[in-house]
């Protein structure tokens, strides 16, 4: 059987959500010899993409503009033996005689519909319409975006199918205290901190985040988990909230919150973290916080949870599917709830503990392997078929 795969969402620098579900599964692919892949570029493939063998090739091709609208489906009306075709993002080849699947992440599109740039929000509206009613079958990431895609385009369950993201095992994982220390040293942490890891966009919350950041530190009734003993001292001045992410869009306010609530000293921006460092950053948090508006899944709070570091997230969208009661749930509109959250974490020893050992159980649920595999499953019936 030969797949075509858009491969694009993977062909980007500094991946992030989508794309960093694209890389892996084409990594995986590459290890496949029972299948052949093509995966169709409109760039040619970055240098860190999977290298091709003898079962997995590139095929650079443009134009570039509207390349899924009609440079992707021209290709495939000409392309000799493609079985079936894989995207794995949102938008699938305008038309198309093979048969296709897409993925769909999440539809917060459609729930927060003011938290989006107008061009994003009318591509994402309108394309993933079409995409939805027009592929033979739909990959998601949750089963909380699979009610919600059911729900909102009328689609038979059957036709959709969840495969779990997985994160890479190679990289997160515990880190000694000397890498810590390095990696604080360089991104200029010099005590004790919180951590967000995504893209600085409205979605993510960050502002609430903030002002929960800011109810704790303010506060005269604050204790700080330290050293497997509590410091019942009210100063804060040893926390800060470090934000790991870069710019995505909408986010100016977020840097005026700051201004606005006197935390410049206390907040740390560091922009996009390279992998390499990344393990490392989360493990020397003490909480990983992510009370977002919605997501589709939140690779980053099981990156968490495998760096040993106790997450606070949303009680909403596919994050209490995620985490499984190895972590806090909170009302992400509720400052008092972010905070009440984090407090729990930094100043209960035993709940942390408690949630760190639940959590290094909760990731055993995920790998890249077992999402690759289900994938193939798939689209091998749908060729069949």
């Amino acid at each position: 059987m030969t797949i075509g795969i858009d491969g694009n969402e993977a062909n980007v620098k500094n991946r992030v959500g989508s794309g960093v579900y694209a890389y892996y599964l084409l990594e995986e692919f590459t290890k496949v010899k029972s299948h052949q892949f093509v995966v169709f570029l409109k760039e040619k493939p970055l240098p860190d993409l999977p290298k091709e063998n003898s079962n997995f090739k590139y095929k650079v091709f443009g134009p570039k503009k509207l390349w899924t609208q009609f440079a992707l489906p021209v290709k495939l009306s000409f392309f000799p033996n493609i079985d079936v075709f894989f995207s794995p993002a949102h938008y699938g080849p305008r038309f198309s005689k093979v048969p296709n699947a897409i993925t769909i992440f999440d539809l917060s599109y459609l729930h927060f519909p003011e938290l989006f740039k107008k061009n994003d929000l009318y591509q994402l509206t309108n394309w993933s319409k079409y995409s939805i009613k027009n592929s033979k079958h739909i990959f998601t990431i949750s089963e909380s975006s699979k009610a919600d895609i059911v729900k909102n385009y009328k689609v038979n369950p059957s036709k959709i199918t969840v495969t779990y993201p997985g994160y890479d095992k190679e990289n997160f994982k515990p880190q000694s205290k000397p890498k810590i220390d390095r990696i604080k040293k360089k991104y200029k942490i010099s005590d004790n901190y919180l951590i967000f890891v995504g893209t600085l966009q409205p979605r993510k919350n960050i502002e609430r985040s903030i002002e929960a950041f800011a109810s704790i530190v303010h506060s005269s009734q604050y204790a700080v988990h330290i050293r497997k003993s509590v410091n019942r001292e009210p100063s804060t001045h040893n926390l800060s909230l470090v934000i790991v992410g870069r710019k995505g869009w909408l986010y100016d306010s977020i840097f005026q919150k700051i201004k606005d609530l006197k935390l410049e000293d206390k907040v740390i921006f560091t922009d996009y973290v390279p992998s390499q460092d990344l393990p490392a950053l989360i493990s020397g948090a003490k909480a990983y916080v992510l009370p977002s508006l919605w997501e589709g899944f939140g690779i980053p709070v099981v990156e968490a949870q495998a760096c040993k570091v106790p997450v606070v997230v949303s009680k909403t969208s596919s994050l209490p599917e995620v985490v499984g009661g190895s972590g806090i749930l909170v009302d992400p509109k509720s400052i008092d709830s972010i905070a009440g959250g984090i407090k729990k974490v930094l100043t209960d020893e035993k709940l942390r503990q408690t949630l760190i050992e639940k959590g290094f159980t909760n990731i055993k649920r995920f790998s890249w392997s077992s999402c690759a595999v289900q994938t193939l499953e798939v689209l091998t019936k749908l060729a069949s078929n």
